[in-house]
């Protein structure tokens, strides 16, 4: 427990300045939910403490919404931590100091401890970490990230050199042109760095801040439809997972 406890100063939250990002995968057990949130809120002004310390840029919490072909170990929650570059991301922090200053006057130091070494903490199943290096992205449209917005990641492992030409050079420009339509809000494309031994295998992430609208506008024609060919050619692109934000940070 004290391990899956400290690796939560590690998460992380996907903004337009990231460079690198920790997503967490969160797999809970039946019933845990309750027990998770109490947690993340406790977290939740330790993560206060260390954006106002420079220490990262922000940190957020994203419920996942459930599908009906879900795999047992499919994660109910993501957890995001961003850095504005690789030296602050490699830099960390200490969370159990970052804690006591949070918590100064607040909570004993006996208290804020039991959260780092609770043995009765058992809400989840499993973590899968993920390293995240920004590749490209549009602006973030429409002010700032709040609670109860609405984005799409859909998780893709290249096949070809030209991956990442095909995205930032033919798919960003219609991700753009959706966000002046006021179909989105924001897209990103990161690319996995690192990841935990029992995390999925698969190689880029693409994300997309939602709006209101179910729409999103795609070129026709002969030219779109070769470029298409080839960005279909380029990668493997599972179906999208939605998530919705629960806590921020930034």
């Amino acid at each position: 427990m004290k391990n899956i406890l400290l690796s939560l100063s590690l998460m992380l939250t996907l903004t337009t300045s990231a460079q690198y990002a920790r997503m967490i995968a969160v797999d809970l057990k039946e019933g845990g939910e309750k027990e998770y949130l109490e947690l993340e809120k406790f977290w939740s002004q330790v993560h206060e403490e260390a954006v106002e310390k420079g220490l990262h840029n922000g940190w957020s919490i994203w419920k996942r919404t459930p599908k009906s072909n879900d795999q047992e170990s499919a994660a109910e929650y993501f957890i995001f931590e961003s850095y504005s570059s690789l030296e602050q991301f490699e830099n960390g922090y200490n969370p159990l100091e970052l804690a006591q200053e949070a918590y100064k006057g607040k909570m004993s130091r006996r208290a804020i401890s039991r959260f780092f070494n609770n043995s009765d903490y058992d809400a989840e199943n499993e973590r899968r970490t993920y390293i995240l290096e920004g590749i490209s992205a549009t602006i973030l449209a429409g002010g700032d990230v709040k609670v109860g917005d609405v984005a799409t990641i859909n998780v893709m492992s290249k096949k070809s050199d030209d991956f990442e030409n095909y995205e930032t050079m033919v798919w960003k420009p219609v991700a753009e042109d959706n966000i002046l339509k006021g179909n989105i809000r924001q897209w990103i494309l990161a690319k996995v760095v690192q990841k935990s031994d029992n995390a999925y295998d698969w190689s880029h992430m693409a994300w997309n801040l939602r709006t209101s609208s179910n729409e999103y506008d795609v070129p026709s024609g002969f030219k779109w439809d070769k470029m298409w060919e080839g960005i279909n050619s380029s990668r493997d692109m599972m179906d999208s997972t939605e998530l919705t934000l629960v806590y921020i940070v930034e």
